[in-house]
């Protein structure tokens, strides 16, 4: 049986407190290792009425302690959760000391966990309809709830139907994969561990729970914490799409495919479209690009630094190399060689553009997408004076070379290449769009721009363009047709 430990949050509860805990269910108490009652700097004797209680209740194993200073709601469940891990529990349950959540429910709210079901449990008050207006939630709170739980859902890209309950069971070593620490002390700290939990791809379940309202006294400032989790949210959205530090999307760190309509990845797919053609895709990564054009008929080779376990039978042919190296000799040629999202983490990519060369069959093209840091982002950062590294996006930390629409095109035309821009991708739809595998409307849209302005310059701004699709041929070859009769395959192709 998997441990249990109780954290009992307080702050001036002394007329609460014992209510709370005298409501623990006997049959459950045998299930409790152990209970922590932590005092957040209270005004009054709360301290000492836990204190008193434990020493009346010795079975429950409660210890009590009182904070120095006030560590704020946050702070104080980040005392309790390291004392969680500390003692080696596997569950851990936050109940407040006010008497708003019901310890009736205990059973429940660990049960998903005892069954390896879940590695959190919310207890939402919103799941039984009118459940909460008839247990005394004021309008105003439950009309705030429901407004900013859709906000979030819709950002976050979650289905919760409360996010806003205090009552939560977690898995012990489910908060030790998250950075806990680095969030706010104060009321927000629970929305940004649920923010948490879904970039680390924990699993929430919710348990319908009894909504309580007494006359405890409510230390949340709601406009301030509207505006505080409304923050953090939008941040993560940011985050997920390379827009700040990203220290939220601290789990994003795969370079897997990028599957929305209007993506770099997608445009390319469609632009190879037709028939089967001789594909080198540099950076393979994991290979999940490469599948999708194996899918469709191309026979597929890919090249990267991962072990070929990793990447598996998804693709024809997988050679290990690091193509800041250079590449191998007996690579072999190709219709179609494909670097995306590869050039900017390359110190020297002149150096492995030449070398593309001798790769490409006679009537072969390159194509090449890069970020654009003539985007509006990147430039914000330097103008303000607060340029640095993101963990993904424009400004990647493993970015070691930046480039605009022209010094690409000079850098191509020093290593042997005329390269045309084919292509741009913007950041709005990701940003808009929480489903990647929904097409929106403003997919849609982007869908139609891309494909009307294939084969020639397009017209988007380079201060809203986020990435570039360059066609490269060789300088010799001018490229003088649009892309769809460049791609088709010559006579002596080995496709």
């Amino acid at each position: 049986m998997k441990s249990v430990g109780i954290l009992v949050v307080a702050f001036n509860a002394s007329t609460t407190l014992v209510n709370v805990l005298d409501r623990i269910p006997e049959k459950f108490v045998p299930r409790i290792s152990q209970i922590l009652v932590s005092d957040d700097a209270s005004n009054d004797d709360t301290f000492d009425v836990g204190q008193a209680y434990a020493e009346l209740n010795p079975l429950l194993g409660i210890t009590t302690v009182r904070q120095l200073r006030n560590l704020g709601y946050g702070g104080n469940q980040k005392f309790g959760y390291r004392w969680a891990m500390n003692h080696g529990l596997d569950i851990v349950v936050l109940l407040h000391g006010d008497g708003q959540y019901a310890p009736e429910m205990l059973p429940a709210m660990i049960a998903p966990l005892d069954a390896d079901e879940a590695d959190c449990v919310m207890g939402s008050r919103m799941l039984i309809r009118g459940a909460a207006r008839r247990g005394g939630m004021p309008l105003y709170k439950y009309v705030g709830n429901k407004i900013l739980t859709r906000f979030e859902n819709t950002v976050v890209g979650t289905n919760l139907s409360e996010w806003h309950s205090g009552y939560r069971a977690y898995r012990v070593d489910a908060l030790r994969d998250l950075p806990l620490e680095r969030n706010s002390d104060g009321f927000d700290f629970d929305t940004e561990v649920i923010v948490q939990l879904v970039e680390a791809q924990k699993r929430i379940t919710e348990i319908a729970i009894p909504t309580y309202y007494g006359d405890e006294i409510s230390h949340v400032n709601g406009l301030r914490y509207a505006w505080d989790i409304s923050r953090h949210v939008l941040r993560y959205r940011m985050h997920k799409v390379g827009f700040g530090e990203g220290d939220l999307a601290f789990n994003s760190d795969d370079y897997g495919i990028k599957s929305e309509t209007g993506s770099s990845h997608s445009q390319i797919a469609r632009l190879v479209a037709g028939a089967p053609k001789t594909i080198l895709d540099l950076g393979c990564g994991r290979g999940h690009f490469g599948a999708l054009l194996a899918d469709a008929g191309h026979q597929v080779t890919g090249i990267d630094v991962i072990e070929p376990s990793i990447v598996s039978d998804r693709i024809h042919r997988y050679v290990k190399a690091d193509l800041s190296q250079g590449l191998p000799a007996d690579l072999g040629t190709f219709d179609t060689i494909v670097a995306a999202d590869v050039i900017e983490h390359l110190a020297q990519p002149e150096q492995l553009l030449r070398q593309l060369r001798d790769h490409l069959l006679p009537e072969g093209v390159l194509i090449v997408s890069v970020p654009n840091f003539a985007h509006w982002y990147p430039r914000a950062r330097v103008a303000t004076g607060r340029f640095g590294y993101d963990r993904r996006g424009i400004l990647d930390e493993t970015h070691l070379r930046f480039f605009t629409r022209r010094s690409f095109q000079r850098l191509a035309l020093r290593a042997g290449w005329h390269a045309e821009v084919i292509g741009t991708t913007g950041a709005t739809t990701s940003l808009l769009r929480t489903d990647p595998n929904e097409a929106s409307r403003v997919d849609r849209s982007a869908q139609h721009e891309n494909r009307s302005h294939i084969g020639e310059h397009r017209k988007r701004p380079a201060l809203l363009t986020y990435q570039y699709l360059f066609q490269l041929v060789p300088n010799e070859r001018q490229a003088q047709t649009r892309l769809g009769r460049s791609l088709t395959p010559p006579a002596n192709s080995q496709s």
